[in-house]
This record gives C-alpha cells, sequence and structure tokens, in this order.
C-alpha cells in the first residue's frame, strides 16, 4: 500500500544514512557537513551510501557554505558534481541559487535542473532568503524543480506553518512542498494539519546534535517520526 507521507532524513555518513533507512524513512538527502547547512559529499561517500540503501538518495549540491550566490566557477564545479551523482546512482539532487537581490536565479537554477533530467530536483532553503515566498513559489516553478524544501521563511516549520499552507495551496500539483526544519515526533503532527502537506525533511537536529554517532538513537528518532506519520489519517 502507498504510504499517504513520505518522509525524507538528513544525513552526513553511510552509517546515519543506514539508520535513517532501518527507522523506516522513505529516503534520504545525503550531504557533507550538515553544521553548515549541508555541502555537496563526496563522490565516495555518494558511492559507499549507495552501495549500502535500497531507498532513494537525493544528495546535495552545494560548493560552499555561506550564501547561495554563486562564482561563474562554482556553477561550473555543480555542473560536474551533478554529473558525477548521476554517475554514482543517485535519485535526485537538492540544490539552490539565489541572485544579488536575494531572489532566485531561474535561469541558472533552471540549467542545472535541465542537467540533472531525468533525476527530479529539490530547491532547497535557499527559498526562505527570498523576501516573496509567493513569487519565490512561481520563479522555482519556472526553473523546473521538482521540489521544494522551505520552513515557510521562519525558524522552524511550526513557526512558518501558515506560509507553509499558502504554498501547498498556491502550489496545487506543479511542485511539491517539503516542509523542513525542526520537524521531530512532538511536532510533526501539528505540522501535519497546519500544512496540508505530504513530504517532510527531518534533520532530527532538535534531537541529536549533527556530527553524533548514536545511529540507534538517529533510527530510532526516525522510527519515531515515522510511526507518527503513518497514524496520521
Amino acid at each position: 500500500m502507498q504510504k499517504k507521507y513520505a518522509l525524507e532524513i538528513s544525513v552526513e555518513s553511510v552509517e546515519a544514512a543506514v539508520a535513517a533507512e532501518r527507522g523506516e524513512a522513505d529516503r534520504v538527502e545525503l550531504c557533507g557537513d550538515l553544521s553548515v547547512g549541508g555541502i555537496t559529499p563526496s563522490a565516495e561517500l555518494m558511492r559507499a551510501a549507495r552501495e549500502h540503501l535500497c531507498i532513494p538518495i537525493f544528495t546535495m549540491i552545494r560548493p560552499r557554505a555561506g550564501d547561495f550566490v554563486y562564482s561563474d566557477a562554482e556553477f561550473a564545479g555543480m555542473k560536474v558534481e551533478i554529473g558525477t551523482a548521476k554517475k554514482v546512482g543517485m535519485n535526485g539532487i537538492v540544490l539552490g541559487i539565489l541572485d544579488s537581490k536575494h531572489n532566485i536565479d531561474v535561469a541558472r537554477t533552471r540549467e542545472l535542473v535541465e542537467l540533472a533530467d531525468p533525476l527530479p530536483t529539490t530547491f532547497h532553503r535557499a527559498f526562505d532568503e527570498c523576501a516573496n515566498l509567493l513569487q519565490a513559489l512561481e520563479d522555482a516553478i519556472r526553473t523546473g524543480a521538482a521540489r521544494i524544501l522551505t520552513s515557510g521563511g521562519a525558524p522552524t516549520a511550526l513557526e512558518g506553518a501558515a506560509m507553509l499552507a499558502n504554498l501547498v495551496a498556491a502550489a496545487l500539483s506543479r511542485i511539491v512542498i517539503v516542509p523542513g526544519a525542526g520537524i521531530n515526533a512532538s511536532n510533526i503532527a501539528q505540522i501535519v494539519n497546519k500544512t496540508r502537506a505530504q513530504e517532510f525533511h527531518s534533520g532530527l537536529g532538535s534531537t541529536l546534535l549533527y556530527g553524533s554517532r548514536d545511529y540507534k538513537k538517529l533510527g530510532d528518532g526516525v522510527r519515531n517520526l515515522s510511526q507518527v506519520l503513518a497514524s496520521l489519517p
């Protein structure tokens, strides 16, 4: 039976990815250095994760920490990284490019989305830095991205729930809104109810410090989230 809700977990190691799969995550977002919000993982990490996991892996494509305005050299590097991700068997790409005015750089993002095809692209939380999120939604749709990962412009998805609900309603079937930031088993039911979204993202950062090697605790936290989602109507 197809699940009504999907759960994505951000991870930065093979061990964490395996723990997320054991906890019944539907997919993982594979990153390097989650302490800075995630950067492109190494090709070796991508390959190792692919060898150990059965669930889909969406890989971060972000050349560095900091802002999301990239030089020509960084943009060229992102193209190479997308090629690597496709070659080693990733199932999706996660990226985001803004212009100097903090709007989505539609042309550059569309170029990367087309390069990633047939893999689906998620526009990540660079989206939350845009001044007008409803306009940013339309811009993201124009890039051809399949999903937007967002907290609704707020520090957490629960705080941004009203805007997330507006984004879900405005998106219709054109793009998938994926709430993320601060989501855990104690609040995900509220976020589902308030936003009406169907896919959710968590790094369990409020439960487990990034870089922790307590993979049992991570797996248990993912399982708790999965069980709450499965129990919802």
